[in-house]
């Protein structure tokens, strides 16, 4: 895998601060993977594809998805921010040709998460919302830590504070993501 000319394709196509959010998130994935004793290797690249679609604006991504039959939920088509991890995800394996799976799908989830996440998808989720640019959160250095500590009680805690985000802002969470929370807490509580 040629990193660097994916690299090279990233700064092109995102704004700065998006580009600097994904190789945060790339090496934040690489060290989780470290941690937990995953292929660094696919941790460092899903991280820094899985915001390979986040140059379209709304309307754009909308498009992209019906234009490659990348079937939407309705809540996806009345929230349209998140379905850049589909159209990520389809642009990874069709026009960044990425073979895995596992780094496929890790993109495909890294917004809402899901129940029963497989190892890189959890990290991907966490690396997301914990890499080193990220200060949206005052519990951020709490949620840092329980990262290497716990990644199913720090995905519990991630969807916490993202639910208090959306509630303030009048927003709806996503079914995905409930059912995930729901998955964890009960998963956690035994």
């Amino acid at each position: 895998m040629n990193y660097d000319s994916i690299k090279k394709r990233l700064h092109k196509s995102l704004k700065p601060k998006r580009f600097i959010h994904s190789i945060g998130v790339s090496y934040t994935a690489a060290n989780l993977a470290m941690h937990y004793d995953f292929p660094m290797e696919l941790a460092f690249l899903a991280g820094l594809l899985h915001d390979c679609a986040k140059f379209m604006n709304d309307d754009e991504m909308l498009k992209y998805c019906n234009d490659h039959n990348i079937a939407l939920t309705e809540f996806e088509h009345n929230s349209p921010a998140i379905i850049h991890a589909k159209a990520g995800a389809y642009m990874a394996e069709h026009e960044y040709d990425i073979e895995d799976e596992q780094v496929i799908s890790a993109i495909r989830w890294h917004t809402t998460g899901r129940a029963c996440m497989s190892v890189l998808e959890k990290i991907i989720f966490i690396a997301d919302y914990i890499e080193p640019n990220r200060e949206h959160d005052p519990e951020l250095p709490y949620i840092r830590k329980l990262a290497y500590d716990d990644m199913d009680r720090c995905i519990i805690k991630i969807y916490e504070n993202t639910s208090k985000h959306l509630i303030k802002s009048g927003k709806l969470c996503d079914p995905y993501a409930k059912e995930a929370m729901e998955y964890y807490k009960e998963l956690t509580s035994k």
